[in-house]
Order: C-alpha cells, then sequence, then structure tokens
C-alpha cells in the first residue's frame, strides 16, 4: 500500500495540518513514512550493527569505566580508565599514548581527540533496538539529531580512524558502504528495529 494522498499532499502532512501542534508530529512521521521506507530505514540499521558492534567500535564504546582494546576485547592494558572527562583519568590521560595519528609502526592507534564514548553510549550487551533508541536518545548521544549522528558516523575522524586501524582488523563493511547505510538509515526515517 501506497501514501494515502488528500488535495495532492500526503497524508501525514494533512494530519499535521488539522492536528497542529508538537504532539501530532509524532503521529504525523509515523503515519507518513511508507512501510517500505521504514523496513528499508530498519534493514540499514541490522547492516550498520556489523561496524558498530565491531572492536573498532565497541572498544570505545564500553559500559563500563574501562576501555577494551585489540581484536578480541581485552581490558585496556596500564589500568586506563574512563576518567571524568571520558579522556582518561587526570595521571593517565588517553593522549598520553595516543596522538592525532597510528605510530608508524602501527602498533599505538591514533586519531583526533582520541577518547572513550560517554558512558550513556555504552553498547555491550544492547539488542538492536536498543542500541538503535541509545543512539537517537538526546539525553544519551550528547544532544546529536540524526543528522548529526549521520555527521559524526561519516565525517568524524575517530569514527573514520577505525578503516585506517594499523596492526587491528577494519571493520568487515568498507568506509564508503557503511557511510551510504547510514545515509539510507537517516533518509528513510532512522526507523529502529522492534
Amino acid at each position: 500500500m501506497g501514501y494515502e494522498t488528500f488535495g495532492g499532499r500526503p497524508a501525514g502532512r494533512l494530519v499535521i495540518w488539522l492536528l497542529g501542534g508538537a504532539g501530532a508530529l509524532l503521529a504525523a512521521t509515523v503515519l507518513a513514512q511508507a512501510p517500505a521506507d521504514r523496513e528499508a530505514s530498519v534493514q540499514a540499521f541490522r547492516r550498520m550493527t556489523e561496524v558498530l558492534r565491531h572492536p573498532r567500535c565497541l572498544n570505545c564504546h564500553p559500559s563500563g569505566d574501562f576501555p577494551r582494546q585489540a581484536d578480541d576485547r581485552d581490558r585496556h592494558r596500564m589500568l586506563v580508565a574512563r576518567g571524568p572527562d571520558d579522556r582518561g583519568t587526570p595521571t593517565l590521560k588517553c593522549s598520553t599514548c595516543h596522538q592525532t595519528v597510528n605510530t608508524a609502526d602501527g602498533r599505538v592507534p591514533g586519531a583526533p581527540h582520541w577518547q572513550l564514548a560517554p558512558r550513556s553510549m555504552g553498547w555491550e550487551g544492547l539488542s538492536d533496538a536498543d542500541l538503535c533508541r541509545a543512539l537517537k536518545d538526546l539525553a544519551k548521544n550528547r544532544g546529536r539529531s540524526v543528522q548529526a549522528l549521520v555527521d559524526h558516523m561519516t565525517g568524524d575522524p575517530l569514527v573514520q580512524w577505525a578503516w585506517s586501524p594499523g596492526e587491528r582488523t577494519p571493520p568487515t563493511i568498507g568506509q564508503r558502504e557503511f557511510h551510504e547505510l547510514v545515509r539510507q538509515w537517516a533518509r528513510t526515517g532512522a526507523a529502529c528495529p522492534s
């Protein structure tokens, strides 16, 4: 079933026009999204999780205070901990070892503003639906809109480092394909799995 129209306008816009107000906006958005768009969005997100759950992302998105490292996700050596600003403890900041680029031998990874994701963005153990909701939750993601999430996942140098990780294994989905999946997810409504 396609979009229903009224006077040449999609029915979802008609609902906004008839009901008005912020309360109707969410309902109208759901009504206006074609089932095929929602399914495409969910499928794009499910493919995105192959990267989001890869050690290159998950190591820096721990649920607790301790980052992980390497492909086997060992607890970070030297008792490195999150610290109050997600950049390490006062006596052992992430930038002590992690510079703006990988070391020449590729053993110590580096990218601009190396740090952990905020504790609220810890992904360990989350279902696809919970991960998606956490990504979109403004209270958890430091106020990022869907477009800001797209910008972060397709342009932030720290995220892009995942595809040039030195001695570590990059995600199984290539960088360009991941960028397109993120854009497709957003373009088709940024839907979350049920």
